[in-house]
């Protein structure tokens, strides 16, 4: 029997986002059906909501930071069971054949993951069927994309690590940060602040790269021993050549010729944000000293689930302002104005009855 469910939703990209009622389907042999207790507010959820990276498919319920509690599972699922505290990121299924895919690498499947929202529902849909997200009050998930969320780690704070938690997890592992890594962080926000606290838990010497010395005391706080402006020129040109790692994080459209000369040779530059503008990249700077600039894209269902263990080993949550779901078009605007620190989270509880 379909599930009645709540939700805010964006129903055109020049609108507010405004309550929605839809139906979650039933849960199947191998599904997990969530009562969602908390959402995170992520930066591609206002691009998606406001068609910034292509049409959107609206009615649209955004939102792949979830965290929950089991309400039911089917009959093939044996990991999680009722009472169980979960959550849910970015991926909702997968081919679950190709070679990204055999190897724990859901989020680069080749034919194309599905989105947790604005996807084609590829499991108990239509064609037409559209994923919708975490701003509602339950959802329904294959059991091989649900994660277990630790006893130690609160559900509101854990919420934002299925997305900015793993996305800046995922490149710290891939290149091998560790004791004796020099790590810059560029943008202190959401994802920034993430990859300063696991950078350092990870035993790397970690400098923040920002705009202002505004955050510097929270870049302190939280495991940074350096903290640069990128218009201080002297201080930039002291720091050139010092860094393996920079891990970019600014959604905007902004410079980085003056970073990349901070990468050591054989450094990389990994570009997290969702920018919609190109960045323009000149060669002279990558050639003389083999610098790399790469790209991120969250991570495997096995890397999330090491993620959450990881934050819940050493203490390492995100930094929230939880917000009622009539407060989300608020949250945006404050969003758009780097006026949050350092993720806003969704009480779904406060849903309006």
């Amino acid at each position: 029997m379909p599930i009645a469910t709540r939700a805010f939703a964006a129903t055109a990209a020049d609108k507010p986002l405004t309550p929605y009622s839809f139906e979650r389907r039933d849960p199947g042999p191998d599904d997990v059906l969530i009562d969602i207790k908390f959402s995170g507010i992520c930066h591609s959820d206002l691009h998606m909501a406001r068609s910034e990276t292509g049409p959107a498919p609206y009615p649209l319920v955004p939102g792949h930071e979830i965290a929950g509690v089991v309400k039911a599972v089917g009959a093939n699922v044996t990991r999680f069971k009722e009472g169980d505290r979960v959550g849910v990121g970015c991926m909702v299924g997968s081919c679950r054949e190709c070679s990204s895919c055999q190897e724990g690498l859901e989020q680069y499947c080749v034919p194309g993951f599905t989105g947790t929202y604005g996807a084609k529902d590829t499991k108990g849909g239509t064609a037409e069927t559209i994923t919708q997200g975490g701003y509602s009050d339950h959802i329904t998930v294959d059991q091989h994309f649900v994660l277990s969320i630790p006893d130690s780690l609160p559900l509101d704070v854990a919420a934002p690590l299925l997305c900015a938690g793993v996305t800046t997890y995922s490149p710290l592992k891939t290149w091998g940060v560790g004791p004796g890594s020099k790590v810059a962080v560029i943008g202190l926000g959401g994802l920034g602040h993430m990859a300063v606290k696991l950078a350092a838990a990870m035993g790397a010497e970690v400098t923040v790269l920002s705009t202002s010395d505004r955050k510097k005391a929270d870049a302190e706080r939280m495991g940074a021993k350096h903290f640069l402006i990128n218009s201080d020129k002297p201080a930039m040109k002291a720091a050139a050549e010092s860094f393996d790692l920079i891990i970019n994080t600014v959604s905007a459209t902004h410079e980085i010729s003056s970073q990349v000369q901070l990468l050591a040779r054989d450094g990389t530059m990994v570009m997290l944000g969702l920018t919609t503008e190109g960045l323009p990249v000149y060669a002279v700077p990558l050639l003389w000293r083999r610098r790399r600039i790469a790209g991120s894209l969250i991570g495997g269902i096995a890397e999330t689930q090491e993620m959450l263990n990881f934050c819940a080993e050493h203490g390492i949550a995100c930094e929230i302002e939880t917000i009622a779901p009539d407060q989300i078009n608020t949250a945006y605007e404050r969003m758009l104005k780097s006026d949050v620190r350092y993720r806003f989270v969704i009480d779904m509880e406060k849903m309006a009855a």
